[in-house]
């Protein structure tokens, strides 16, 4: 799995992010690769037909019907999202409320990602059977300094934690990846795909930096 989060870079606003998922489309089936992309929330609806997964970056664990201003995963179906990251390091909430949401998505048959600081709670989340752990230590993240140079240790101990729960759980590497000898290294300590924002959305060519990823997952 390649997962772009778009946070809310402005490089990506508007009708920008319609131009971005078409060539993220073409790149995926191009070269065969699952890429899914998580575009700000307010204009998820805009890209929602897409022919990759597309996820929202954040969900809250609240009800269908009388709630003001809450992203619920219901509706989100609805619109045909594909899951959602839960608990990035920008958006930190709840134990409590990751168990729920994991298993809300899971209902759903929608996929959910777990974004975790250290091998801790990569160790603690796998083992409410989310789809992915995405590892991204807080400091490197938006740093260039990816992980799999900087941390590589983290990588490997995260993906003996997430293997010791003995389910279907995989591994994501973030924080930092700006290359693709970057993702071939997160690749060779054990991680499953990675999970990245600045170094694909702020890049000056959207087109080659996304091949450059790619090729390196083949």
């Amino acid at each position: 799995m390649f997962i772009i989060n778009c946070k809310n870079y402005e490089e990506i606003a508007g009708s920008k992010i319609i131009e971005f998922v078409k060539i993220v489309e073409k790149i995926s089936k191009k070269y065969k690769i699952k890429i899914a992309i998580a575009p700000p929330q307010h204009l998820i609806g805009l890209v929602a037909n897409s022919t990759i997964p597309i996820l929202a970056q954040h969900i809250d664990n609240s009800k269908v019907g009388s709630t003001t201003g809450f992203i619920v995963p219901e509706l989100l179906k609805k619109s045909k999202i594909s899951g959602s990251l839960i608990n990035h390091s920008e958006h930190r909430i709840s134990s409590d409320e990751i168990s729920k949401l994991v298993s809300k998505l899971r209902e759903l048959k929608m996929i959910s990602i777990v974004c975790v600081k250290d091998v801790a709670e990569a160790k603690k989340y796998s083992k409410l059977n989310p789809d992915y752990i995405a590892i991204e230590p807080p400091e490197l993240i938006g740093s260039g300094k990816a992980v799999s140079n900087e941390k590589p240790e983290i990588i490997v101990k995260a993906s003996n934690a997430v293997k010791s729960s003995k389910n279907k759980t995989k591994l994501l590497c973030g924080a930092g990846i700006v290359s693709g000898q970057d993702v071939v290294k997160a690749l060779e300590l054990g991680s499953n795909g990675i999970l990245v924002a600045s170094g694909i959305i702020k890049a000056k060519n959207w087109t080659k930096i996304i091949e450059e990823f790619t090729k390196a997952m083949i």
